[in-house]
């Protein structure tokens, strides 16, 4: 990557912030208080240098990153453009993980492993997906383009595009794509108190019959 290449990455990521963060107010803001643009500028060099084959040094950036900004990324991983950790504190993307470009994740957010399997054993995520609060994704598994995974959700099976996934274990849920880039809770639906209110109906329903059939006796 060239310089110029370099600095207009890093211009992208600045305006990604701003466009996605209605705190991040200004540019400074941005380039002095935001641990993730930090960890991420730390990543491309430790990325980088781990391509060059160089030992030690790429894990040591890392982990000094972590240390600076509570945030964790393997330096063997993957990371697309316009790439955006909101609050970032408890963030961990593993060694194996691809992220596509235009991503969103938010705090506490998990893209582990399952075990000591060798090779690909971290998730790959499409384009503009976002993961919400506290998600863990495990595994190879592959998220789509344009998937949201709720806050909360542990998902460890393949996702296809423009789903949305909530709960433990994650559960598909094919609805419209939400507005790009955002991650709205108060939407995202619940699909166990759905099938609760379902039964509940199927109840009454029942209730109403017998109390029929006792009344024709």
């Amino acid at each position: 990557m060239s310089v110029i290449n370099w600095i207009n990455t890093i211009i992208e990521d600045i305006n990604t912030i701003q466009q996605k963060d209605a705190a991040g107010k200004n540019i400074f803001e941005v380039i002095f208080l935001y641990q993730g643009f930090h960890v991420l500028l730390a990543h491309r060099i430790a990325h980088k240098l781990l391509y060059w084959k160089i030992p030690f040094i790429p894990r040591m950036i890392s982990q000094i990153a972590r240390f600076l900004t509570g945030i964790e990324i393997h330096p063997g991983a993957r990371i697309g453009k316009r790439f955006f950790i909101d609050h970032g504190s408890g963030v961990v993307i593993g060694e194996t993980t691809i992220i596509g470009d235009d991503v969103l994740i938010y705090q506490g957010v998990t893209l582990g492993g399952t075990g000591k399997e060798q090779g690909k054993r971290h998730p790959t995520l499409g384009n503009f997906v976002t993961v919400g609060a506290g998600a863990k994704v495990l595994g190879n598994i592959t998220i789509g383009d344009y998937s949201t995974i709720g806050a909360g959700s542990v998902v460890v099976d393949n996702v296809g595009e423009h789903c949305t996934v909530v709960g433990v274990p994650g559960r598909v849920i094919k609805q419209k794509k939400y507005i790009e880039g955002q991650l709205q809770h108060n939407r995202i639906p619940d699909p166990v108190y759905c099938e609760l209110n379902r039964l509940k109906y199927e109840v009454l329903e029942l209730k109403e019959k017998i109390a029929e059939l006792e009344k024709s006796k």
